[in-house]
C-alpha cells in the first residue's frame, strides 16, 4: 500500500477538507484528490462523503483511520532503525565474559544515553565481513595476524592488552607460587581446548608457543569455561591460561589459583575495528572513550611480532 496515499488520507481525515490537507502536505488540492481517489480504488470502498462542510468520513473511512495512523507509525519506526545516529551502535565481541565486553560495559556506563546491541561473531574474518557489508559497526579483535591482513576500508586502534595468568587447581605444581616466569612454564601442560585452527586466538597462542618453547593441547570437545574449570581443578597435571580480566565465578571447594606471569608478561592485544566511512555518531564517541582508557606497550609484556602496532 503506498504510503503517500495512506498519509493523504490522515491528513484529510484530520483537517476535514482536502484544501487544507493539500496546504499542510505542500502538494496540489488535485494531487490529493487523485491520491484519495487511488485509495478508495484500492480498498474499494468510499472513505469520504464530500460536501458543503468539507470532507467527511464514511463508515468505512472511519474504521480504516486507527489502521492508517499505525502505519504510518510503523513505518517512522522502520526508517529510524536504519537511520544513522538513531539506530543502536553496533558492537561485536568475542563473548560475554571477556576483557573486550568490560571495555563496552564501561563505556555504556559513561554513556547509558547511547542504545547498543551487543553481537559476538565467530572470528576475525567473520568480524571483518559484517564490517564491510555494515551489519555491525565494531568489532574488538587482535589484528595484524599471517595471512590476515586488514582491508584499505577497515582501521584499527589498539585499545588494551590483557595480561595473561596462569589457572591451576590446588594440587598443582605451581598453585603456591605468588608468580611464575614464561620460562617456568615450560614442561608444564596448558590445557585450551576452545583453540580453534585458524583463528586469530590461534595465531596468537602460536606464537607464543613457537618464542617460549610451550606445551598447549587443544585436544578433546570443548564444553564451555564451567567444564574447563572443573577440569582444571580437578587435574595436577594441567593448567591453562585465563586473561586477567576474565570474568568467571567457580565453586569455592575448585580451590583454583590465578597466577600473574612475568619475565615477560604476555598480554592478548585487543584492538577496535571500525569501517573508515562509517557515519554513526555513537561510533566516534566510543572510538574517543577507549581512547582515554587505552593501555598497551608497556614494558616486560610480550606480544606476536605481527601484532598491530596502531
Amino acid at each position: 500500500m503506498d504510503l503517500d496515499t495512506v498519509r493523504t488520507f490522515v491528513a484529510v481525515a484530520d483537517a476535514g477538507r482536502f484544501q487544507e490537507a493539500a496546504a499542510e502536505l505542500a502538494v496540489t488540492q488535485q494531487a490529493v484528490s487523485k491520491r484519495i481517489a487511488a485509495l478508495e480504488r484500492r480498498l474499494e470502498v468510499q472513505l469520504f462523503t464530500r460536501g458543503a462542510r468539507g470532507a467527511e468520513l464514511t463508515i468505512d473511512g472511519q474504521a480504516f483511520l486507527p489502521h492508517a495512523r499505525e502505519l504510518l507509525r510503523v513505518a517512522e519506526r522502520a526508517v529510524a532503525s536504519v537511520r544513522t545516529g538513531h539506530r543502536p551502535l553496533r558492537v561485536d565481541v568475542i563473548a560475554s565474559r571477556t576483557a573486550q565486553s568490560g571495555l563496552l560495559r564501561a563505556f555504556h556506563r559513561a554513556h547509558s544515553d547511547i542504545e547498543l546491541d551487543v553481537l559476538m561473531l565467530f572470528d576475525v574474518d567473520a568480524a571483518v565481513a559484517a564490517l564491510r557489508s555494515g551489519t555491525i559497526d565494531a568489532s574488538f579483535r587482535a589484528v595484524g595476524a599471517p595471512g590476515r591482513p586488514l582491508p584499505d576500508d577497515l582501521a584499527s586502534a589498539r585499545v588494551l592488552d590483557e595480561p595473561l595468568q596462569l589457572l591451576t587447581g590446588p594440587a598443582h605444581a605451581l598453585a603456591g607460587a605468588r608468580s611464575v616466569t614464561v620460562a617456568q612454564l615450560a614442561g608444564h601442560r596448558i590445557w585450551m581446548p576452545g583453540i580453534v585452527p585458524g583463528t586469530e586466538w590461534a595465531a596468537y597462542y602460536d606464537a607464543l608457543v613457537a618464542e617460549f618453547g610451550l606445551t598447549i593441547e587443544a585436544t578433546g570437545p570443548n564444553f564451555g569455561s564451567d567444564a574447563l574449570l572443573d577440569t582444571i581443578a580437578d587435574t595436577p597435571a594441567l593448567a591453562t591460561f585465563m586473561g586477567e580480566h576474565t570474568r568467571l565465578v567457580w565453586p569455592a571447594d575448585h580451590g583454583l589459583r590465578r597466577i600473574p606471569i612475568t619475565d615477560p608478561t604476555p598480554v592478548y592485544p585487543h584492538s577496535l575495528l571500525w569501517r573508515r566511512a562509517n557515519p554513526h555518531p555513537a561510533l566516534a564517541t566510543l572510538r574517543a572513550h577507549l581512547t582515554t582508557s587505552a593501555g598497551h606497550g608497556a614494558v616486560g609484556t610480550w606480544t606476536p611480532r605481527w601484532t598491530s602496532p596502531r
